[in-house]
């Protein structure tokens, strides 16, 4: 489906559904010309496309909308159509959504299979309720649907996420007393729990380094190869298991090596902690293996130093690694420059900037994402003269980039505290833009997210 049609579609769904109980209730009395204007989808498959598509965009909070339709459509769902809404609902940590498709599946007479359970579980580890991931297992077991190593892989996410580290011990003796190995996946939720138990313990470093060594033993039982069906509906086990590498599993090149997955969560925890030590012992022990960090790791390197306040060391990484050659990547510069940021200092401000530019010269661009989060970031700066979010703000608009409503609310707030005329074309353009999107999007807070 492409784009263009895809916002039209948007559009339709967004007038709501009472407009649409007009078109099937009143046929009679509209042309079908008419109703066929109205209508975006006629089947089952034209509507399982829908949904495809609205997660493609991350429309997720646009789903259970596109399900009301389809309901007064009088088109019935077919078990993909569940798959479907219940992956789009995990993508976007949409909980509620998520248990109401599967009562409205359980409804029309459909189990659900192990996949969806797990995607349920998952969705409970995004959204940090553990205990809500347990209840599914039960009920799992009600069922008769026998759990798989993803269901407690899933699990032990879900406690991970939360920080409940007693419980990632115990879904890890279960799952050795069934007779199932540990993999990469399971040592990274280990760090991950290490990372978000409070107070962090005192032997998290030599525990996240023990892990990352584990982890590279191989279990009798395998778990790295992905289950066939997640992957025809674009669900990688990074994603399934929350990881922090999900949104680049897709990226080609060198930007992820997967399986590296221990040491991915292993450097994005130092960095979270501020841990530089850890870090560049990490470091170590993969140069001592004659392994070379990938993309990833090299921007959980910079943002490391950058949240332990050293910037000057983070650009000397960025600097060494843009002069050995090595390939660079958008997320290099970004990181860098958002890390500069932090603090709003005069020099941080001044390096972000340089390295935008740096950035702009060699031809990478900002996507939505990456330029709403800097321009959120800039606009934060009270004092000094704005140009760095106004550089930002410059660099979407040429490639007729919209930054997200908080992106713009923000920049906006921020020129509307500075002595800048009223007749100003950017403010007016600025303006103009926070406006519409107050109208359009001022209640959708995932908008662009």
């Amino acid at each position: 489906m492409n784009h263009h049609l895809l916002q039209s579609l948007i559009g339709q769904i967004r007038r709501g559904s009472l407009v649409r109980v007009a078109g099937p209730r009143f046929f009679s009395a509209a042309s079908t010309e008419e109703y066929a204007k109205r209508n975006y989808a006629n089947n089952v498959f034209e509507y399982n496309t829908v949904y495809g598509s609205l997660t493609a965009q991350r429309r997720y909070f646009l789903l259970r909308d596109a399900y009301d339709d389809m309901m007064l459509d009088g088109v019935k769902p077919s078990r993909d159509t569940f798959h479907s809404l219940v992956v789009g609902t995990m993508k976007g940590a949409r909980m509620q959504d998520a248990f109401y498709f599967i009562d409205q599946m359980k409804i029309m007479g459909l189990v659900p299979d192990v996949n969806l359970y797990n995607f349920l579980i998952s969705t409970c580890g995004k959204c940090k309720n553990s205990d809500q991931a347990v209840k599914i297992l039960e009920e799992m077991k009600c069922m008769e649907v026998k759990p798989n190593v993803r269901t407690y892989i899933c699990l032990l996410h879900a406690f991970a996420a939360h920080g409940r580290l007693d419980r990632v011990y115990a879904v890890v003796r279960d799952m050795t007393a069934a007779g199932l190995g540990l993999d990469k996946f399971c040592y990274a939720g280990l760090i991950i729990a290490l990372k978000n138990k409070t107070p962090i313990p005192d032997d998290f470093a030599a525990k996240v380094i023990e892990f990352v060594e584990r982890s590279k033993m191989w279990s009798s039982v395998e778990t790295n190869s992905e289950n066939a069906e997640n992957v025809m509906i674009g669900v990688s086990d990074e994603e399934l298991y929350n990881l922090p590498t999900a949104e680049y599993v897709n990226r080609r090149g060198p930007f992820l090596v997967r399986a590296f997955a221990a040491y991915h969560t292993a450097f994005y925890a130092a960095a979270d902690v501020k841990n530089v030590e850890l870090m560049e012992k990490l470091l170590d022990v993969m140069n001592k293996e004659g392994k070379t960090p990938d993309l990833y790791i090299m921007t959980q390197i910079i943002r490391c130093y950058c949240n332990a306040g050293d910037i000057d060391r983070a650009l000397q990484t960025f600097d060494e690694h843009h002069n050995s050659g090595k390939p660079p990547a958008a997320e290099l510069f970004v990181t860098l420059a958002e890390g500069a940021m932090v603090g709003h200092t005069e020099k941080g401000m001044q390096i972000a900037q340089d390295i935008l530019v740096r950035m702009n010269q060699r031809n990478f661009f900002l996507n939505n994402k990456m330029g709403s989060d800097l321009l959120l970031l800039a606009a934060g700066e009270k004092t000094g003269g704005y140009t760095t979010a106004n550089y930002i703000w410059d660099l979407m608009r040429a490639r007729n980039i919209v930054p997200s409503f908080a992106a713009v609310e923000a920049y906006y707030q921020g020129l509307k505290d500075r002595e800048i005329p009223a007749d100003d074309p950017r403010l007016l353009l600025v303006t103009r833009t926070y406006d519409n999107l107050r109208i359009r999007f001022g209640n959708r807070t995932s908008f662009n997210a």
